[in-house]
This record gives structure tokens, sequence and C-alpha cells, in this order.
């Protein structure tokens, strides 16, 4: 991991890979929640974290040096349980939200011939699947979920479709992810939930935040 200075109060964490920003994330999370951290923001991405709102970068990128993240549970959240020998810090394990799929997505067929399986074989792959939001982005509530196995991967479209409909499940790379309203995209369709996951009227507005665990369970 490698910490770099941002404009004049923030501060980025290069990571070798999403484990290990996981790991970071929680890590920053807990820090802050015990009043060893200030920051305002704590933002993982694919391979980064951003502390920004740091009153004194140069005395928080000298405290991060020092500090050890518990390693990213894969079926969980990383830092939820310390490893053997040391002591956590403080902070609350996300909850998982078990969110409700009809595996009837357009792309099935293609997800099966990628993976050499059939098409219950992927739904079953996916309904046993235990994902983690890695980060947010692409659009509000927009949650890039990791668990599948690297070599799971699927190309994007060739060609986006123009409009791809609310509550769509979807895989892209090494990702699963649920379109919380509607817009393009060229993610692979595999199913659809009816479960609001970006509401602006309540706090937070997005359901689904980094270091949730997420079950997509197939509906009956």
């Amino acid at each position: 991991m490698r910490i770099r200075p941002v404009g004049a109060h923030a501060l980025l964490l290069d990571c070798d890979d999403t484990d290990q920003v996981e790991a970071w994330r929680a890590e920053l999370t807990r820090r802050r929640a015990a009043g060893e951290l200030t920051a305002v923001e704590i933002v993982p991405a694919a391979r980064t974290v951003l502390l920004d709102g740091v009153p004194d970068p140069d005395r928080a990128a000298t405290l991060v040096a020092h500090w050890t993240p518990y390693p990213a549970d894969p079926g969980g959240s990383a830092g939820d349980t310390p490893a053997a020998g040391t002591t956590p810090t403080g902070g609350t394990p996300p909850a998982e939200v078990e969110v409700p799929v009809t595996y009837d997505g357009a792309d099935l067929p293609v997800v099966a011939g990628h993976w050499g399986v059939d098409v219950p074989e992927v739904i079953a792959r996916l309904t046993g699947t235990p994902f983690r939001v890695a980060f947010c982005g692409f659009a509000p509530g927009f949650a890039y979920l990791t668990g599948l196995p690297p070599e799971w991967a699927v190309p994007r479209l060739a060609t986006p479709r123009p409009r791809v409909p609310a509550g769509s499940v979807a895989l892209a790379g090494p990702y699963a992810g649920i379109y919380p309203g509607a817009s393009p995209g060229g993610w692979l369709l595999v199913g659809r939930t009816g479960l609001t996951l970006f509401d602006v009227t309540v706090d937070p507005p997005a359901r689904l935040a980094p270091g949730t665990r997420v079950r997509l369970a197939a509906t009956a």
C-alpha cells in the first residue's frame, strides 16, 4: 500500500487489489469511529481508498503508515473478525442484505456460455455466492459487488443497451451489480429485483454501502 497526498486536505491509498481496499476501508472506518482518525469522507474504489477532509494530512499519513488492517474476509467484511492476537478498534459489522431476485435476465444464456455451464447452474452459483459491496459509482446507489471467482469474469456487451430497467441484476467483469434506476448499460442481465436501492428521502439514501454483505437470493 502506498500513501499519496491529494490537494490540501486529502490522502489517497494505492492498494494491490479489492481485498486490500476493503481491509483498509474497514480499518480506517474503525479508527475514525474510535477517534483515532479525522476524515470527513472515506471513499473506496477499485484499487484506492480516498481520505478526504483531513485537517492534517502529514500527521494522518504517518498514523496510517503504522497501522495494519485485518485481512478482508471474502465472505463478509474486512475487519469484522480480528486476527488472533490482535485487538479490535471498535465498529459495528455491516449487516447482510438479502436481495430477492427473479432470475429471468435476457443474458443468462450468454453467461452460461462463458462459464461453460447451463442456466440453472448459473443461478445456483449466483445464489450461493456471498457478495460484498466493494465500492459505489457509475450512478447514485450503484454498488459494485465482489465475490465471484476471477475465472467467472464476463465481458460487457459490445454495444450497451440504451435503457436498462431499474432493479436489473447484472454482471460485468468480476462484478455483479443492480441498477438502482433506469439508465443505459452494457452489463449482462441475469435477473431483476423489486428492492429499492436508492431513495433520496431516507438516510442514508443508498441501501448498499461499501462493506455491506449481500445475498442475491432467488425468489420462489
